[in-house]
């Protein structure tokens, strides 16, 4: 295990792919960053993984232009309150529109989720884990806080 300057843990590649697949299986919200013409584009979507790459769902529209031949990044984590821990895991690479196939359709929240499936390889992972901590002061009563393992 790595620590890093701040003393969180730095997850390796097996374990950010682990927790992956864990938060698709528990329906996780993951959130998607492209490059827009004038502005990054960040979007929440649900996701499944299959073979260590993550697939999205979408319709018609801006993301779906900018998305396919383009490096994305895509992010999920979860707070963990049950055991005081939070993590976090980020997926960088290309994204290419999907054929059949190549892995499961996503089954997306919204009422008319669209049918362009596209999916993201995982060229660069990364991911960290930190315990939470409470009572720091300057931070809003009640809410948790993230801290170094």
């Amino acid at each position: 295990m790595w620590i890093d300057q701040r003393g969180s843990e730095i997850l390796d590649r097996p374990e950010c792919l682990r927790l992956l697949a864990a938060a698709a299986k528990e329906d996780r919200v993951g959130r998607l960053a492209v490059n827009g013409a004038s502005s990054p584009l960040v979007v929440p979507l649900n996701f499944v993984c299959h073979d260590g790459r993550v697939f999205v769902r979408i319709g018609p529209g801006r993301l779906a232009e900018l998305m396919p031949g383009s490096l994305v990044a895509f992010e999920v984590d979860r707070v963990e309150a049950d055991r005081e821990v939070a993590w976090s895991v980020l997926v960088r690479g290309l994204a290419s529109t999907a054929v059949p196939g190549d892995g499961p359709i996503p089954d997306p929240w919204v009422p008319e989720p669209g049918h362009i499936v596209l999916f993201i390889r995982p060229d660069v992972i990364s991911g960290r884990r930190f315990r939470l901590v409470t009572g720091i002061s300057g931070v809003e009563a009640g809410a948790p806080n993230i801290a170094p393992v």
